[in-house]
């Protein structure tokens, strides 16, 4: 099996490489091949029983994509996306990145299907978002909730699952449009998501680092680890999609919880003197895109087809100490 990461240089498609590159295998079959896309990519995983190949492009840059499909990839994870507070800042650059590099890589796979190499027909596992959901909400959104995002980021993912759906119903490929939730706690330096601040004020203060809170302690979100989301995307492209029928978007699960109910976690887990570190200075560009967020889901549908979230926010608390600071916490 030859796989294909687009947007392998990001937290996501750098830890699912590595977890491939652990494993070996995926659905059974021996993988064969692994192809690593990005605009900036680090260095492989060190140790694999199969060839890593790395390629550095732009999905949006003409031919890019076509590049891509020449050696016929048979399972293709689409991360690649410029993030939510960066997609609202810059409007071309958003839908330059998420809808036209989206709309190209499925082109490049149709046209490839058509060509004098007949039935090319790869799974393809793209990544989208709660954003893709705008107020007023229920307490809990369900499967039959209407898409009707109030940012450009969650127009630019609502759009691709209309084209993943529409690509697979005619044959061309084999799509899947998982909603993510947003992933905590990430590891590295904070990005330009407006949803940063959810894994900053846990990962900074854990090392001694003041982080910054720009909501209040009343926001609540929906969440999974690093781990948890690698799992969704591995069991995603395992999942036999004539399980998911037509509707080619699912909401993936995750936990609920507010702020505050995260710096309670995190006290529990790293003790009352980390929370000293998240110092609190509102946003309103910030606050006004998160209070159009979702804050919790049924996700009944991922929940039958065998997704699973995270148990507890202490849960995904231990998990980046057990996998990014080896166990220990540095305050």
């Amino acid at each position: 099996m030859h796989i294909l990461i687009i947007g392998a240089g990001g937290m996501l498609g750098g830890q699912l490489c590595d977890w491939l590159s652990r494993t070996g295998t995926l659905s059974g079959r021996k993988i064969t091949k692994l192809t690593r896309h990005d605009v900036v990519l680090s260095p492989p995983p060190p140790h694999s029983d199969f060839p890593i190949k790395t390629l550095m492009g732009d999905l949006a840059q003409d031919g890019e994509a076509i590049t891509l499909i020449k050696s016929r990839p048979d399972l293709i994870f689409h991360l690649a996306a410029v993030v939510s507070g960066e997609a609202e800042a810059d409007f071309d650059k958003g839908y330059l990145i998420n809808l036209d590099g989206t709309r190209n890589l499925l082109e490049a796979i149709r046209k490839a299907g058509q060509g004098p190499e007949h039935g090319y027909c790869p799974k393809v596992i793209f990544t989208s978002s709660i954003a893709v959901f705008g107020i007023p909400f229920p307490e809990a959104i369900d499967d039959e909730f209407l898409a009707a995002p109030l940012t450009s980021y969650g127009t630019q993912k609502a759009i691709c699952e209309l084209l993943i759906s529409d690509y697979s119903r005619r044959g061309f490929l084999d799509g899947l449009a998982m909603r993510m939730p947003t992933v905590c706690v990430r590891p590295g330096k904070p990005n330009k998501a407006a949803s940063g601040f959810f894994s900053n004020i846990i990962r900074e203060p854990l090392v001694g680092i003041e982080a910054v809170l720009p909501v209040a302690d009343s926001v609540r979100h929906w969440h999974a680890s690093p781990r948890a989301a690698v799992q969704m995307l591995v069991h995603g492209a395992e999942l036999d999609t004539a399980a998911a029928g037509t509707r080619r978007a699912i909401t993936m699960p995750g936990l609920s919880c507010t702020v505050a109910e995260q710096i309670e976690a995190l006290v529990k887990v790293a003790g009352s003197a980390v929370a000293k570190f998240i110092r609190r200075e509102p946003d309103a560009t910030i606050q006004k895109i998160v209070s159009g967020w979702p804050q919790n889901f049924t996700a009944t549908r991922a929940l039958s087809l065998g997704f699973k979230a995270d148990a507890s926010f202490e849960d995904i608390i231990r998990i980046h100490v057990a996998d990014q600071l080896n166990g220990k916490i540095h305050v």
